[in-house]
């Protein structure tokens, strides 16, 4: 009964730290950095992060994360110690109870990775989730109902879409592609036409400071720095956001596809709910501008972003933690 429970949003670009009771306690990057001679993490999230692109050889900073599953298990597992740590503190009586969320097409194997790294990162007790329904959840979705609710999760490396009705999930699909892939078409977009390389963080930027998904007006710009790829010298050029959502336009069609597959797929009765309710946003990508607006002209269903996407996994995993009995068939525990 003196057990903490913890819920990690553990994402491809971005890691949540839920406290029941206390509420989101940490919002970092998920980005380590290590030592390449003997693995040996050097920093995590937010630390780690303001050091890409400036480390010398003997360290690597690198996402463990890809698409939403693991890449690299000894890397995450520190990582999930020390957001527990963050979270609980160092010396405590009890392990916590920790409840993550997991790409709803994740497999067998990816979840056993995922169980096995938080209770080696000092679990007592291990949960795994759907995204989609715990962001359903925290979207305020009634879920529990025999009602169809589309939710559609838009995070760094995959957006889930599914639909949700009676505690469970009906129909589901990802695409893999989501924030990183629109981050890697902007870059591709000014490496082509201006010849000038930027980093991954260069990218971001761009994309929440003038990034839209559909035309915006008036047209921002803004000035981008990098290194010019034919001549090697730093060089400035001016990016309006015309270009930016041109440039992102493939990435953006490919979560198109995915949500109508997922449509197609599902019960008549059910998508007269969908119609009624129309689809909701959530994840740190769905701040992209217009999104919304670009989604609902796409598939003729007017879609909404929640309030704070960014949050609305972790506030669902949190919701669960507090009522595991009500959703202890849509979890797995070990």
């Amino acid at each position: 009964m003196f057990s903490k429970k913890i819920g990690i949003d553990l994402g491809t670009a971005n890691s949540v730290v839920y406290v029941v009771g206390k509420g989101v306690v940490l919002s970092e990057p998920t980005v380590v950095a290590v030592t390449t001679d003997d693995n040996k993490v050097v920093a995590v999230g937010n630390e780690a992060k303001e050091m890409l692109g400036r480390v010398p050889d003997s360290i690597r900073v690198y996402r463990p994360m890809r698409e939403g599953v693991i890449a690299d298990y000894t890397v995450t597992e520190a990582m999930l110690r020390f957001f527990i740590n963050k979270a609980c503190g160092k010396s405590r009586l009890v392990k916590p109870d920790v409840m993550i969320s997991t790409p709803a097409e994740v497999s067998s194997v990816e979840s056993r990775a995922v169980l096995d790294a938080a209770l080696s990162a000092g679990a007592r007790r291990a949960y795994l989730i759907p995204e989609p329904l715990a962001a359903a959840v925290g979207a305020g979705l009634p879920v529990d109902q025999p009602s169809g609710s589309m939710i559609v999760n838009l995070g760094g490396g995959t957006t889930e879409v599914a639909i949700i009705s009676l505690g469970g999930i009906v129909v589901k699909g990802s695409a893999r592609c989501a924030g990183r892939k629109i981050d890697e078409a902007i870059a591709m977009h000014i490496r082509r036409k201006y010849n000038l390389l930027i980093g991954d963080s260069t990218a971001e930027e761009v994309k929440m400071k003038i990034g839209s998904a559909t035309l915006i007006s008036p047209e921002k710009k803004i000035e981008v720095n990098g290194r010019d790829f034919i001549a090697g010298l730093p060089r400035t050029v001016e990016i309006t956001s015309a270009e930016i959502t041109e440039a992102i336009q493939p990435p953006l069609r490919q979560i198109i596809i995915a949500v109508k597959k997922v449509l197609e797929q599902t019960p008549p009765e059910l998508s007269s709910d969908v119609i009624d309710k129309g689809v909701v946003l959530s994840g740190g990508t769905a701040m992209l501008k217009n999104l919304d607006k670009f989604i609902t002209v796409s598939i003729g269903v007017p879609a909404h972003v929640v309030e704070e996407p960014m949050f609305c996994v972790v506030r669902g995993i949190g919701v669960v933690l507090e009522n595991l009995e009500v959703f202890q068939k849509s979890v797995i525990k070990r």
